[in-house]
């Protein structure tokens, strides 16, 4: 096989993966269109049509699935043992990707991150920002940051932070024109800032629990976000009641910009966990990384 058939079907692979040769191009650093023609030279020489184009999408052929599961396995083998020779290295090095939630980046990796970093020039460390429930297996990254519960069982889980608490919020302005909760239900005549859920699309129906008894409430208001981020402003601008993680309203509630509400119908759960597959050898630079976010920088 010539080098450049290697080369080939590597981009052909990451276009693959992807569905897309728009999102593959960014990946690999090249320009769609050369990213196409590569592809294009491949199937020339094969005589195969090994991808099918439509306007929406990119999706394998019979033979380009057939080359997927021959070839794509020995390349990533290939990538882990020459990711592996970092650890010849006097200090780790290497690139390393995890993928979390807006919330989990802010308030957990970032502050490590920030630290680790001046002490390990070699490592790099790119966050790709998912609140849906990413397969970090099939996007080809080294870890994901979910919540305990989420975390599937043939991942090995590392916990990174505290138990989790949702609260419900408002500023003092809002609850001068509308009376407080006082159960879940009371929340349907007010006015709730929503999050549309990234992996189904779905409106988030605030959960809550109180002595064994657990309700869902679907709210409704004038505003949908996908962000957390975006529901505090709302909120903080008197416009409606945000349901948002409490650590990510604590100094506002602190100051009174913000008031809680139904405190005692939202638990603590299971905190992030840092996960990644057990059968993938960690190089030294996530190892590093890990260790970091273990022991909270």
């Amino acid at each position: 096989m010539a080098r450049s058939d290697l080369s080939d079907i590597t981009a052909f692979l990451s276009v693959a993966r992807e569905g897309s040769f728009t999102r593959a191009a960014a990946k690999l650093g090249v320009s769609q269109s050369a990213l196409s023609q590569t592809v294009r030279n491949l199937e020339a020489r094969l005589g195969l049509r090994l991808l099918t184009r439509t306007t929406r999408n990119v999706s394998p052929t019979q033979a380009g699935e057939r080359l997927i599961q021959a070839v794509g396995p020995r390349l990533e083998e290939i990538e882990a043992e020459l990711s592996a020779l970092t650890a010849l290295r006097d200090t780790p090095a290497g690139l390393v990707r995890i993928a979390a939630g807006e919330h989990a980046a802010e308030m957990l990796l970032w502050p490590v991150i920030e630290r680790l970093l001046p002490d390990y020039p070699d490592i790099t460390i790119e966050i790709v920002i998912d609140n849906g429930l990413t397969d970090i297996v099939e996007q080809r990254l080294d870890a994901g940051v979910r919540l305990g519960e989420q975390v599937a069982k043939d991942m090995v889980a590392v916990r990174i932070g505290p138990d989790v608490r949702m609260a419900v919020v408002g500023t003092p302005g809002y609850f001068a024109r509308h009376s407080k909760p006082k159960t879940p239900q009371d929340l349907t005549a007010h006015n709730c800032i929503n999050i549309r859920l990234p992996t189904a699309g779905g409106i988030y129906a605030w959960e809550f629990r109180k002595g064994g008894r657990e309700l869902n409430v679907r709210v409704e208001g004038q505003l949908v976000f996908n962000t957390a981020t975006m529901a505090v402003k709302a909120a903080l601008a008197g416009i409606g009641l945000a349901f948002v993680p409490e650590q990510r309203v604590q100094s506002q509630l602190a100051s009174g910009e913000l008031m809680r509400v139904l405190t005692d119908w939202c638990p603590s759960f299971s905190g992030f966990h840092l996960y990644y597959p057990s059968r993938r050898q960690p190089t030294p630079a996530f190892v590093v990384v890990a260790e970091a976010l273990r022991r909270g920088g």
